[in-house]
């Protein structure tokens, strides 16, 4: 899948694995945009700890805090979709300001929701509710505006940017808002949160004009919707890229068993590393993820990477050994951001841009459904069975789950970007409309 070092066209061996920030030196949009999300995503996680504090604070429920995340389960699925929808029949650059002017006046509510004499918990629920609609809205108008400002060959470079940007905003974002909780309370957090949001805003008002080739004036509707379900149930080495990540999630995200573990290691201290771990593997394949633009075989490498992610996961329920449970964590993370690079570039290299956004918002219900039932799947099975029997099973199911795709779709398997007639299709199209 990589080429072979020497091979004519890899590039000099010391620069194969560095992260390829060609998008950043050539496409001003895309620097642009890269810099508002790594702001926002920062101010992002900071609300990801500071809204399950207030709750956890205001309750002393464990119960309260999980509601969060069923609660915003609805908003993201209906306005997921309908996000999709509005991206390819407004102005994309339109819709993602008007959605972080959203986001900004959310925080501003819950900053003076903290700075009453009692916060009320009910706020706290709804902004939550709130910010998933809002996102649900923002990321497919997002995500289908990278195509357009980044040539179809630096594609792969993009996406692995963007992973970057995000798993560096998971890490050291929710440290950034334990520091603020702890110096200056949720007030000062969410103050922070705003001011991230304006400046993400200034920069998104200088980025061009996107909107969908051949979009029409037509409002958004369950047709529009529809058509794009269509179009994904007709391309099934997509939908095999919905159902790999869809299964890797579902059976084997056991992020909520993380406090259990500590505490059965008898390290309750090393909570904070279990969270980190995965994210620290994805930082690292980020970082070095030159090679992946050599990479032409993008169906077997996100198939590979889902079953490296599975075992990965199952090796942590047969050790006591906290390194060993964070490398194996860390090889999980690391497999798993291969995995997204991969969904990203075929995704980008040959989805038509009149229904780029219906896909994003699919993709977006994909990536985020998975990981809160996985929840609810982990939970049960430690319930039902052990601790450690629910990691032990849960990367087993995904290893089969992943196989058993591959076999039922096997247009995923076989896909090359070099031989696929979508991405042969948008390059030749690329390829007219730059000429």
């Amino acid at each position: 899948m990589v080429t072979a070092p020497g091979d004519d066209g890899a590039g000099p061996r010391s620069t194969r694995w560095r992260v390829d920030i060609t998008p950043l030196r050539t496409s001003r949009d895309f620097r642009l945009i890269f810099l508002s999300g790594l702001i926002t995503n920062l101010g992002a996680m900071i609300s990801y700890v500071v809204i399950p504090f207030q709750v956890a604070t205001i309750t002393g429920s464990f119960v309260a805090v999980g509601l969060i995340g069923l609660f915003e389960l609805l908003p993201l699925i209906v306005f997921g979709l309908y996000g999709g929808a509005l991206a390819d029949s407004v102005d994309r650059r339109v819709m993602v300001i008007a959605t972080e002017s959203a986001v900004a006046v959310t925080m501003l509510v819950l900053l003076v929701n903290t700075l009453l004499p009692s916060p009320q918990l009910w706020t706290l629920y709804t902004m939550a509710m709130l910010l998933a609609a809002i996102d649900g809205l923002q990321r497919p108008s997002l995500d289908a505006m990278i195509p357009r400002v980044v040539e179809h060959d630096q594609l792969a470079a993009a996406g692995a940017l963007n992973s970057f940007r995000w798993t560096f905003g998971s890490i050291v974002g929710p440290a950034i808002g334990g520091v603020l909780l702890s110096l200056g309370g949720a007030a000062v957090a969410y103050g922070v949160d705003v001011l991230t949001s304006l400046i993400a805003i200034g920069l998104l008002w200088s980025v061009s004009s996107i909107r969908a080739e051949g979009s029409s004036d037509d409002r958004p509707s369950i047709r529009h919707i529809t058509e794009g379900m269509r179009y994904a149930w007709t391309r099934k080495d997509l939908l095999g890229t919905y159902a790999i990540d869809l299964i890797a999630m579902v059976f084997a995200f056991p992020y909520a068993l993380f406090p259990f573990l500590a505490q059965d290691l008898h390290a309750e201290w090393a909570l904070g590393l279990l969270y980190a771990a995965g994210a620290v593997g994805s930082l690292i394949v980020s970082v070095t993820s030159g090679w992946t633009s050599n990479v032409h075989r993008h169906g077997r490498a996100i198939v590979m990477a889902a079953a490296v992610w599975g075992l990965g996961i199952a090796l942590v329920g047969t050790t006591t050994s906290l390194p060993l449970i964070l490398a194996f964590l860390a090889v999980a993370g690391g497999a798993d951001m291969i995995s997204g690079i991969f969904r990203g570039v075929m995704w980008n290299q040959t989805i038509p841009d009149e229904v780029r956004g219906r896909m994003a918002g699919i993709e977006l219900l994909s990536y985020s459904i998975g990981p809160l039932l996985g929840q609810v799947r982990s939970s049960a099975a430690a319930s039902m069975t052990s601790l450690r029997m629910s990691f032990i099973s849960g990367g087993v199911l995904c290893i089969i789950g992943v196989a058993m795709s591959a076999i039922a779709l096997p247009s995923l398997w076989t896909y090359d970007d070099r031989t696929n007639v979508h991405a042969i299709r948008e390059r030749e199209r690329r390829s007219r409309n730059d000429t």
